[in-house]
């Protein structure tokens, strides 16, 4: 029963942390113009669509597969965002 729990944590802990992440990103960007803050931000909601593949992948690797639009759109997204940052240095 424990282990089942600890499971169902180390799966929901990438797709928490990437709800957070995401909600701040518009704050950081748009509320404060921060683009150094803005870049680490998307740079961490990409990381944790990695993880959060990788975590699931094991139980349930249609779920993984359907992120992977989510993922090409995050990683286009950092792109601009780091070139934006870098050009407005």
């Amino acid at each position: 029963m424990f282990f089942k729990s600890q499971i169902g944590f180390l799966v929901m802990l990438p797709f928490a942390l990437n709800l957070i992440f995401n909600f701040l990103f518009t704050t950081l960007q748009f509320g404060l113009k921060n683009n150094w803050l803005a870049s680490i931000d998307i740079i961490l909601i990409l990381g944790t669509i990695i993880w959060s593949m990788i975590v699931i992948f094991p139980n349930a690797q249609w779920i993984s597969y359907i992120q992977i639009p989510y993922l090409i759109w995050v990683t286009f997204a950092t792109v601009l965002q780091l070139n934006i940052t870098y050009l407005n240095k």
